[in-house]
């Protein structure tokens, strides 16, 4: 008897129209990677000039990006959007839910794959973009590098590198190499911790208080959502492959760099040394931005989305 080699149809998945705000045919589906992690993705079919698949950074789940999604339809695309291992409510590595954890980071192109296999299983139209903000920017440019099938990627607020004092770098580079043998890998790395909710008033997300409360209510209403602080051994790998990525050549892809004057998550002189010299690139500087460039001021957002809706 031969092996059936057709692709499964992607499960449905739950999908919390409850606390998202956006085109109301979102649906969503478990898709399943090589090392048997079930991940889940949502697809808004709106658009007919392609599809911008949503690449999240940490700590985020698809109905985060509902009202992105609303964006997009009015411009004429479709949007995807991915919920990565460990995080949203695709399989957790750890028996404590709110540690930020993978083994390694190039298990998130375990993810890619498995998605870009799910998008075609279900004929999601194309031309594809790419659309990637924060740790989405570095599995989005190692994706990249992996010769990801889109026409051209935006980032904004990529992590290609993260902002920490001279001191943490200190410790970092002492203490992750011994977390492991102590058996501390997949502990919270030290100043971190379980999930605890935001204060808009020292948050480095967003100065727009309404989109700081559509966020708050998501895990509020849905604490399966929550994630807290890294894990150790994410840490480790997370610098590790930024440190890679910054040694590789810039990829043969056009690509639009986008961050905010008032980033303080991700290190905006790794942004500006990548983007010095990659011939395909542009950087754009958003005026008093902080990391969440789509989730700002109406003002700020307008700028963005002009950015990007030209860039495509």
């Amino acid at each position: 008897m031969g092996v059936d080699n057709t692709p499964m149809s992607p499960i449905p998945a739950p999908f919390y129209t409850d606390v998202a705000d956006g085109p109301p045919d979102a649906t969503a589906f478990w898709v399943t990677t090589d090392d048997n992690v079930r991940l889940r993705m949502g697809i808004w079919p709106e658009g007919v000039n392609g599809t911008v698949l949503l690449f999240p950074g940490r700590t985020e789940y698809i109905e985060k990006y509902d009202r992105v999604a609303t964006d997009l339809a009015a411009a004429g695309y479709s949007m995807v959007a991915f919920d990565w291992r460990g995080q949203g409510l695709s399989d957790r590595a750890v028996q404590e839910h709110d540690v930020g954890h993978v083994d390694n980071f190039a298990d998130y192109q375990r993810d890619v794959v498995a998605f870009i296999k799910a998008l075609d299983t279900l004929n999601i139209k194309r031309p594809w973009y790419m659309l990637a903000h924060s740790m989405g920017g570095a599995i989005g440019l190692r994706a990249l590098y992996n010769h990801f099938p889109v026409v051209s990627a935006v980032f904004t607020g990529p992590m290609w590198g993260i902002r920490m004092s001279p001191l943490g770098k200190m410790v970092a580079k002492i203490f992750l190499p011994l977390a492991g043998p102590l058996g501390l890998g997949t502990s919270f790395v030290p100043t971190t911790g379980p999930y605890r909710p935001m204060v808009f008033d020292n948050n480095l997300l967003t100065a727009d208080r309404e989109q700081f409360d559509y966020m708050m209510r998501q895990v509020e209403n849905h604490p399966g959502l929550r994630l807290g602080g890294p894990s150790n051994k994410w840490l480790k790998s997370a610098l590790a492959e930024m440190a890679l990525l910054m040694a590789m050549p810039d990829p043969d892809s056009s690509a639009l760099v986008m961050v905010g004057t008032q980033e303080e998550v991700v290190d905006q002189d790794a942004i500006k040394t990548r983007m010095s010299h990659w011939a395909q690139g542009r950087l754009v500087h958003v005026e008093g931005a902080r990391h969440e460039l789509l989730m700002e001021s109406p003002a700020q957002r307008r700028i963005v989305w002009d950015e990007i809706l030209n860039f495509l």
